[in-house]
């Protein structure tokens, strides 16, 4: 499997970078822990999430990557997707304690908008991620692609337009088994704090965003195809 995901990503933007030790990374190793760091993983949680990939670093290598390479690891842009799919799937953590994974897709760019851990699942919490989702992208105009399970009373609170859809929104579920199947990977359960499970999927869902190919877009990543039609 460690193979198999290996093939995956140094498939995107595999360009070699020298390091402090005089040694090459792949480029998008380099993003991918940068972009762990920004979102307040620490140094020697970066060198784990290198290992992962059969790369081992130093703390002071990767603090190199962070001071150097700023560009690689700025993940802010805004969107305006046209059809969003909603959905919240439970994923365990250590000490067999459970939480909710929320996340929002662009049905048409697959690019994720927002993903997020909540203890909680329900009308309130659907509220909380969707008034978030709205804070990050132009999402007024979206039509949005829900099972029910609150989600329609949660749009309405937020001043946002929806429907029930049950076909349309697979990309959603696919999305789940991505991040469940990488979890998977690397424990049957989340070894660690819901904080550094929530700086993983931070991490993991820029390199989906920016760095992971997808068929359905000729290969490319999500944002680099947007980028390239001048959506963003």
């Amino acid at each position: 499997m460690l193979e198999e995901l290996q093939v995956e990503v140094t498939n995107c933007s595999d360009v070699p970078f020298l390091d402090t030790d005089r040694t090459s990374t792949p480029a998008w190793l380099i993003r991918l822990a940068c972009a762990a760091h920004a979102a307040a993983a620490s140094l020697a949680e970066c060198c784990d999430l290198c290992e992962w990939f059969g790369v081992s670093r130093t703390r002071a290598a990767i603090h190199h990557w962070y001071q150097s390479y700023a560009e690689h690891y700025d993940q802010d842009f805004t969107a305006e997707p046209d059809r969003v799919a909603v959905d919240e799937k439970q994923i365990q953590l250590e000490e067999e304690r459970k939480v909710w994974l929320y996340a929002a897709i662009d049905v048409d760019s697959k690019v994720v908008l927002h993903a997020r851990l909540s203890q909680n699942r329900g009308t309130e919490p659907a509220t909380t991620f969707l008034r978030e989702l709205k804070e990050e992208h132009r999402v007024s105009d979206a039509e949005f692609l829900v099972d029910g399970m609150g989600y329609l009373t949660a749009l309405a609170k937020t001043d946002l337009l929806g429907d029930l859809n049950y076909s349309d929104r697979n990309i959603v579920e696919k999305l789940f088994q991505t991040y469940t199947m990488r979890v998977g990977r690397f424990h049957e359960t989340w070894n660690g704090s819901q904080p550094s499970a929530e700086r993983w999927l931070t991490a993991y869902t820029a390199y989906y965003n920016r760095l992971r190919s997808h068929q359905a877009l000729e290969n490319q990543p999500p944002i680099e195809a947007l980028e390239r039609e001048g959506s963003i």
